[in-house]
């Protein structure tokens, strides 16, 4: 029998514990024995549960039992979640997370504690939720140059947008309703702001390129400026509006950033709506791949745990080698990279259209009815062109990036 022991026993937590008990004789058959939770961590009781008698409150009795050989970490955030991880691995404990915020900050040094220690810290569930991605990257793909990742990596923002797209509903109105819904939290920066997906590109980036990538380094912008205007626009132009995450590998540097982009219908990534994840995988030789799932949820992240739950069992007596080093990667500045912008601004086109070209040279024009402003689109220039230029224009509403 193989023992376990999970921290943290909420949403995440719960669902390991589920499949563990529900697909017991699938996961024994492929680890080759039982695997069995003793113990479950958390500050409060679940009497009437399946878990009632393995709850304890005190972490070092899980870190000084020999006969756990693996600890699952779902509390999120860092404290106490990373002195807790660095103290199993250091024990020769095998360590599966779910928290991104722990793989981005610490993840270099958990991954070197724990090959010094012949274990395995693996964390499938902490990008794209139920989503294979991670270990597509070390094993499918290990050939490959990866020359991009760009993906819709948060599902509380993919289901905001997609309300104010296919609904008209506002940015506070889609947010309350994903918080009813149990999609976003009571406070939702994380999410809405894009550091949630800023740390898992951070993530993707690193696999992607075998050295440490300082999420910190990564330009990132949320959705909180983006209104139902701006999808009335979006509609004439036959395009959507996401919240990408993206990193395109190019001479030793990455360029990557969180954003909204406007993209359009023949985009991967266009159809990718509500809380569902979309992430493209660019190699030099395969070219494009696409990884589409459930980006969040109970059961599905909870699944991808299990799967790092089998590896490592597999692996209990050696370590797999897999992750970057201590090498950081260069991140490029935003100020380098090149899109087309999409420009609100205020006023009547026939009367400014002239003044935008003067600063823009030709663009293609869009108006609305019954609008006291009209947009355009300019051709591909660095971001540090467009905000020169966007100086020389008095009025400007809003300015998204545009790839199509």
């Amino acid at each position: 029998m193989k023992n376990v022991a999970v921290m943290g026993y909420g949403t995440i937590g719960s669902g390991v514990v589920e499949i563990l008990e529900r697909n017991k004789e699938t996961i024994a058959r492929k680890v080759g024995d039982t695997v069995s939770v003793k113990y479950v961590l958390d500050l409060r009781e679940f009497p009437g549960t399946t878990v009632e008698d393995k709850i304890v409150h005190d972490f070092s009795i899980i870190v000084k039992d020999p006969e756990v050989t693996m600890v699952i970490e779902t509390m999120g955030g860092l404290k106490p979640a990373y002195p807790f991880v660095k103290a199993c691995l250091e024990a020769g404990k095998h360590v599966a997370t779910s928290n991104k915020a722990l793989v981005a900050a610490y993840g270099t040094e958990l991954l070197k504690i724990a090959k010094e220690h012949n274990v395995n810290f693996l964390f499938e569930a902490s990008v794209g939720g139920g989503i294979p991605v991670i270990r597509p990257l070390y094993t499918c793909l290990a050939g490959e140059e990866i020359e991009e990742i760009t993906g819709i990596l948060n599902g509380t923002t993919n289901y905001i947008l997609t309300k104010m797209e296919k609904a008209g509903e506002t940015f506070e109105t889609a947010l309350r309703e994903a918080q009813d819904l149990g999609y976003a939290e009571r406070n939702p920066e994380a999410d809405v702001e894009g550091h949630d997906t800023c740390r898992k590109i951070a993530i993707l980036t690193a696999m992607a390129s075998g050295h440490e990538v300082n999420f910190e380094h990564i330009y990132t912008e949320g959705i909180t400026k983006i209104t139902d205007v701006d999808f009335a626009y979006a509609e004439s132009l036959g395009t959507s509006i996401k919240l990408l995450g993206s990193s395109r590998m190019e001479k030793g540097a990455a360029h990557a950033f969180v954003a909204p982009v406007m993209i359009g219908r023949d985009h991967p990534l266009y159809s990718v709506s509500d809380v569902y994840n979309g992430i493209l995988v660019k190699g030099n030789m395969l070219g494009t791949s696409m990884f589409y799932g459930s980006g969040a949820g109970k059961l599905p992240t909870a699944s991808a745990v299990i799967a790092d739950i089998i590896e490592a069992l597999k692996n209990e007596d050696q370590h797999v080698d897999f992750g970057w080093d201590d090498q950081g990667l260069a991140i490029s500045s935003m100020e380098s990279m090149s899109f087309r912008y999409f420009v609100r601004i205020k006023g009547i086109a026939a009367k400014r259209m002239k003044e935008v070209e003067e600063v823009f040279g030709k663009v293609e024009g869009i108006e609305l009815d019954h609008m006291d402003e009209f947009a355009f689109l300019t051709e591909v220039m660095t971001e540090e062109e467009y905000d020169r230029k966007a100086k020389e224009l008095s009025g400007i509403r809003q300015r998204i990036r545009a790839e199509f």
